[in-house]
């Protein structure tokens, strides 16, 4: 009896240690996947130093221009409607540097900032590539597209809050005044910021779509709470464009909160996708 005993300690002693090492093996796995992303994220850091006199004069700095592409379809838009008011002559923005490192760290953060943003994608495929060998094959095959979905939304998002969200925001916020004995000087980090939050943060935003697929795959979303916290949403929606956009008029709030009750409702339908999905395997099994 009791060498049966010791013998299915030792058989559990063996099991547990298996999945110990399995588990470690996953650590493993996900450290290699996320060295091989920082080692992206650093040459594209490497490729935006090399650059970087196009970065900041064209890129980072383009939203404070006069020149840039936004302002100048803004006047076409307003030569089309036969309206004045729309076209943008001039951005009441003066920069400064108020810290003895502070052009250095500039340069370093906004590198940095584009290194991310280029390597988001690569990201993505490494995560998936982690992913992948615990999914069966319906589910690879459910899944299949992730990496260039969720880019493709990332991307949208990114290129609609630099030239839609930023360029709105800063004329505003640059010649808003609570009173004409105040100066506008804005510091170069708190430019830089601002570019940044609006541009990333509406990426992440558009990501929307994937995330409800992801809830619905796991059984916490479903499409008709979607449908049934629409009214909600529209509520939530409108506060997200109102934060994003500081600027008070309403054209500026409803180009923003346009693309996201368009990501919403194609949540709704993504959620609807799942959910038949789920049901034609279970008919099947």
């Amino acid at each position: 009896m009791s060498e049966n005993k010791l013998i299915k300690a030792i058989k559990e002693k063996g099991q547990t240690m298996e999945a110990e090492m399995s588990f470690f093996d996953h650590l493993e796995a996900l450290r290699w996947h996320l060295v091989r992303s920082a080692v992206a994220i650093v040459i594209f850091t490497s490729l935006a130093f090399y650059f970087y006199d196009f970065l900041f004069d064209t890129i980072i700095m383009g939203p404070s221009k006069p020149d840039f592409w936004t302002y100048r379809m803004l006047c076409r838009l307003g030569d089309w409607l036969h309206r004045d008011g729309f076209c943008i002559t001039k951005i009441n923005i003066s920069l400064l540097n108020t810290e003895m490192a502070g052009q250095f760290t500039l340069m370093i953060n906004s590198a940095l900032l584009v290194g991310i943003t280029a390597g988001f994608p690569y990201l993505l495929w490494e995560i998936w590539r982690f992913i992948k060998p615990a999914l069966h094959e319906k589910e690879r095959k459910a899944a299949r597209g992730f990496v260039a979905y969720a880019t493709g939304l990332f991307v949208l998002g990114v290129l609609f809050g630099y030239y839609v969200i930023t360029p709105e925001s800063i004329n505003f916020l640059s010649s808003f005044t609570v009173s004409s004995s105040i100066e506008n000087k804005f510091s170069v980090d708190s430019y830089l910021s601002s570019v940044a939050t609006l541009t990333l943060a509406t990426g992440v935003v558009f990501e929307l779509p994937i995330i409800v697929y992801v809830l619905s795959s796991l059984g916490i979303l479903t499409q008709k709470f979607m449908r049934e916290t629409r009214r909600y949403a529209v509520v939530v929606i409108l506060i997200i464009a109102a934060v994003v956009t500081p600027t008070p008029d309403m054209m500026t709030m409803t180009v923003v909160s346009i693309p996201l009750f368009i990501l919403y409702e194609v949540g709704i339908l993504v959620a609807g996708v799942v959910e038949r999905r789920k049901l034609a395997r279970e008919n099947a099994a």
